[in-house]
């Protein structure tokens, strides 16, 4: 509404009530779920064969929504509906390997808004299925870097609005505290031996978790190491190692929700003190082994900061060094039951996972992880 109180004075009044009113009910909602979900798991991992090295494992599979994502989602959410950008009755777009997507459609179902998740062809079945069971629509692509291009024409087309989590994870998340991952694990490893980490370790879809951990470590004070680990065919480890942000890749990452083609705008390079690439065959011998030592599948994201965790562990230990290693369970191995737990679909990737399990079964027995 636009009224002129006296002349040369223009007033445009913008405010709406009734989208006010819904829009403190939509926050009031996400904020809810917050409340109701319990903290997750801090599991420790038992390694005999390094007595003086401790791991651990933060569980973010144990969301609602069932991945680290959950916490993204939440996060993106509150932060759309704060700055005005998500109306009732129009559609959240995400462009998504699929994890944020399954998030994100179970938090648009909560306020009550349409969801569309662009997303590349070939992604896992099982996240398919629980983005529909959410409530959200799958929009396939035929190439991984088109997604960003089509979720924001589709924003446009139909009035709603692209979340755009690879811009906006590293500060959609209060990085000081507010009970965000990094705050979690290091108030969980509080009565540990060793409560401050040598290293957390972390890997990189969008660089979010990745800042957030390395913004709240220096924040508080701590000289812990944050470590990222990236899989074949990211722009992440190479952007990071060569200081090039413009770097990218031909072909996307075979590791469902880490890697990118290019270095995201999330990803903060500079916060990061350590990046390890590992080998996509490791990672899935990692998932693999994990289960043996713990009983669970796991997807390859998580076997990917295994890798590394491990490899870090191995290092402490041969120069005589103790202390502790935190790493992500990231989601669950049952969304990728088809893909890196599948024989035939190893094969036809040209994965041989055998040397690496072989590798770290010696690691399990000895501590030592062999080059």
């Amino acid at each position: 509404m636009t009224t002129s109180a006296e002349p040369g004075t223009v007033d445009i009044n913008r405010y709406d009530p009734e989208r006010r009113r819904w829009l403190a009910e939509a926050i009031a909602k996400v904020r809810a779920d917050a409340r109701r979900s319990s903290d997750t798991h801090l599991l420790r991992v038992p390694l005999p064969a390094l007595p003086g090295v401790d791991l651990y494992l933060k569980d973010e599979s144990t969301h609602p929504t069932g991945s680290l994502k959950h916490r993204l989602a939440r996060s993106l959410f509150l932060h759309a509906l704060c700055s005005g950008w998500v109306r009732p009755d129009r559609p959240v777009i995400e462009a998504s390997s699929g994890s944020t997507a399954v998030s994100e459609a179970y938090f648009a179902r909560l306020i009550g808004v349409p969801f569309i998740a662009v997303m590349a062809r070939g992604t896992s079945r099982e996240k398919v299925r629980l983005i529909e069971f959410h409530g959200g629509t799958c929009h396939f692509v035929d190439s991984a870097n088109a997604v960003y291009e089509v979720a924001a024409r589709l924003a446009l087309e139909r009035g709603g609005h692209y979340m755009d989590q690879f811009t906006y994870a590293e500060r959609a998340t209060d990085w000081r505290g507010n009970n965000n991952i990094a705050e979690s694990i290091f108030d969980q490893m509080a009565q540990e031996r060793f409560p401050d980490p040598a290293w957390v370790v972390a890997t990189a879809g969008t660089g979010g978790t990745s800042a957030t951990i390395a913004r709240y470590i220096r924040y508080t004070g701590r000289s812990t190491g944050l470590c990222v680990a990236d899989p074949d065919n990211s722009a992440f480890f190479p952007g990071w190692r060569d200081d090039d942000a413009e770097v990218t890749t031909e072909i996307c990452s075979r590791i469902e929700g880490i890697g990118r083609q290019r270095v995201e705008p999330s990803f903060v390079a500079s916060a990061i003190d350590r990046m390890i690439h590992v080998p996509d065959a490791a990672a899935i011998a990692a998932i693999h082994v994990l289960e043996e030592v713990i009983g669970r599948k796991a997807g390859a994201s998580t076997g990917t900061g295994l890798w590394a965790a491990f490899h870090i562990m191995s290092e402490l230990a041969r120069k005589g060094r103790e202390g502790s290693v935190v790493g992500l369970i990231c989601d669950p191995g049952d969304r990728y039951i088809d893909k890196y737990y599948a024989p035939d679909w190893l094969a036809d990737q040209g994965l041989d996972i055998e040397p690496y399990q072989a590798r770290l079964r010696d690691f399990l027995t000895t501590g030592e992880l062999s080059a």
